[in-house]
């Protein structure tokens, strides 16, 4: 059943992130409006807007009102359903559209109220319907089968419907859901007390370089120093000033993360679950052993991942190697890539998963549709935007590097997903879940690398895009399967009654390096405190996971669509553009195997693995051409 704060709490996520802003960005005034988005394709001002947020809050009481009708036959059910279809289709508009315009200037107080708004409406109506599915549930299944068998018009709900009553044993009866939801708000407390102390109230101290120069360290400048330092010393200095920033409150910090999963245990109780592993999970219905199995093969599969730091370390001339020397090129590569250029490459790049998705591809780069430049105040990062009955909306910071050029086409890879989703799916099924959305993403990837490294005859470009791969592939799915142990290690303990202190959760990451990265790098023992710095842990538990299942997931996927016969390889194909298709119409497990993935078997990660040892092994062969290793 889709939650009507959906879109609203992922464009939280967004206007919450952290400005780190280029020393002068373009006003917008100063770009062509063909680089920027059309706001005016949601609504033509704020006013269409208000009209339609006071719609909402009517269509909101009427909803309420059917409170105890229900039960009153197949008519009633598809009255409830169609006005629930109708108040997510205008709450994701009227949330969307706030929500992008913040991301454009986020000093613009105005329109943070207006979120705000949004978002204390969907509480408070929350609270109102906490009624429907413990009377939903109690109409017993024969029933609503029977319904589904006589009336048509309940089909777009099923799957939603049978979603429902498969969680049937975790839905608590109306008084205790009244309960559970006035709970809801304090149970971000952990968590704003986590963002409040990594935002709000850190205070940097400031580093002299090697230069002479003296900065003021912050997230933003300690990354452009790993980034683009050439001079180790200023790497570690800028490291040891950053994380000894987090190990200064790191008992506070220890204290709120213990309040989080303390929280999340308790509400896995509460629900009747074995585990907050187990709860988190049941919502999409995957297997706690999809979870476990990607845990066990990606501690196994470690070796390319340290043998590519081992040659970094080499090709560096590094007589101490650690992870803040693990971001800055092994060569200086400065060529700049056109957006305009770069959008025709993107596209041609995916012409092998046929013309449907290349004519998406190419619509996707349409005017109105991609805010390119950075511009003052503007949301860093990138993201896409889906919603349904308009377009999406994706927001970069294009800056001509090939970071950039990696950024867009991933970006696109979740746009032209959310195109397939909205012209198949009805509203209530199109929207997909995380667990396959970074399996078009990173596909997109896939398919951009091989296509530059075909086109490129730069030994210097080659080396750059292949560390770019690797680098993603040990971003995305080494880091996050390490993250997703620790999470799993400190429920663990939670759950089994152990004290959560600084000291041990320091431990369990310290020896967490040891396993992911052995003696490929030196491992400062201020690494230990990293968990302080990772906000996901704070926010959403046993979420990073998924972005290493998708990635694993797409390397097979990929794998099978470019391995065996021709027939082989168009079905393949075929089977992922009908999962892009599926939206959210299934369970996400379900849907990678109809697409030829069983995230439960070792060799769906495994997959990923193989990717890793194969960029690493044409790397080393690069790195040699340019006599950097022997």
């Amino acid at each position: 059943m889709q939650s009507f704060s959906r879109n609203l709490t992922l464009l939280l996520l967004f206007v919450f992130s952290t400005q780190i802003l280029n020393a002068s960005p373009r006003e917008r005034s100063e770009i062509d409006e063909k680089y920027k988005w059309k706001m005016t394709d949601i609504y033509s001002d704020w006013s269409a807007w208000e009209k339609d947020l006071a719609k909402l809050e009517k269509m909101m009481d009427e909803y309420a009102k059917l409170k105890g009708t229900l039960a009153g036959g197949p008519n009633s059910l598809i009255k409830a359903f169609t006005l629930r279809e109708e108040l997510n289709l205008i709450s994701d508009r009227v949330s969307t559209y706030a929500g992008l315009i913040r991301a454009l200037d986020n000093r613009d107080n105005e329109v943070y109220a207006k979120l705000q708004q949004v978002q204390i409406l969907f509480s408070k109506f929350g609270t109102a319907t906490s009624w429907f599915a413990p009377e939903m549930l109690a109409i017993p299944w024969e029933t609503i089968e029977k319904w589904f068998d006589e009336n048509t018009e309940l089909a777009p709900f099923r799957f939603g419907i049978e979603n429902l009553y498969r969680l049937q044993a975790h839905v608590l009866d109306e008084n205790s859901e009244r309960l559970l939801s006035y709970f809801s708000p304090l149970s971000g407390n952990p968590g704003n007390v986590y963002n409040q102390l990594s935002t709000a109230d850190i205070e940097f101290g400031s580093i002299t370089l090697s230069t002479g120069e003296e900065v003021k360290i912050s997230e933003g400048e300690a990354s452009r120093i790993f980034n683009t330092s050439r001079n180790h010393e200023d790497r570690k200095a800028a490291f040891l000033e950053r994380n000894g920033t987090y190990n200064k409150n790191i008992n506070t910090y220890a204290a709120s993360y213990d309040g989080v999963c303390k929280r999340d245990w308790a509400f896995a109780q509460a629900r009747k679950y074995n585990s907050t592993l187990e709860a988190t999970l049941e919502r999409d219905n995957i297997p706690v052993e999809v979870y476990l199995n990607l845990l066990k093969q990606g501690r196994a599969g470690t070796e390319p991942l340290q043998r590519y730091h081992k040659l970094r370390k080499a090709a560096l001339k590094l007589e101490e190697y650690d992870g803040y020397d693990s971001s800055v090129p092994v060569i200086e590569f400065d060529k700049e890539y056109a957006y305009d250029a770069v959008a025709s490459i993107v596209t041609k790049s995916v012409k092998s998963l046929g013309k449907d998705y290349s004519k998406k591809q190419k619509l996707a780069f349409s005017p109105g549709w991609v805010d390119v430049y950075e511009t003052p105040g503007k949301t860093t990062g990138a993201f896409s935007a889906g919603l349904y009955g308009v377009h999406p909306f994706m927001l970069m910071n294009y800056n001509n590097t090939l970071g950039s050029v990696f950024t867009l086409a991933h970006e696109m890879g979740h746009t032209v997903h959310t195109m397939f989703a909205n012209e198949s799916q009805s509203f209530s099924n199109a929207g997909y879940t995380l667990f396959v959305a970074e399996v078009a993403s990173t596909m997109a990837e896939a398919h951009l690398l091989e296509y530059m490294l075909d086109k490129s005859k730069d030994p210097n470009e080659r080396l750059v895009l292949l560390g770019h791969a690797i680098d993603n592939i040990a971003g995305t799915f080494y880091t996050q399967v390490m993250f997703a142990d620790y999470e799993y290690q400190v429920h663990k303990l939670v759950e089994d009654g152990k004290p959560i202190t600084a000291d041990v959760l320091n431990g369990v990451y310290h020896q967490l390096l040891l396993d992911y990265y052995g003696d490929s790098m030196a491992n400062h023992e201020m690494y230990d405190v990293t968990w302080a710095r990772i906000p996901h842990f704070s926010s959403v538990s046993y979420y990073v996971y998924q972005y290493a299942t998708s990635y694993a997931a797409s390397a097979a996927l990929y794998k099978k669509m470019n391995e065996g016969s021709r027939r082989s390889k168009k079905k393949a194909v075929a089977d992922y553009i009908d999962l892009l298709k599926s939206g959210g119409s299934d369970y996400p497990v379900e849907q990678l195997k109809k697409a030829g993935v069983d995230m439960s078997k070792p060799e769906a990660v495994t997959a990923v693995i193989e990717q890793m040892d194969d960029l690493v092994t044409r790397y080393e062969k690069e790195l040699k051409k340019l006599d950097l290793v022997d």
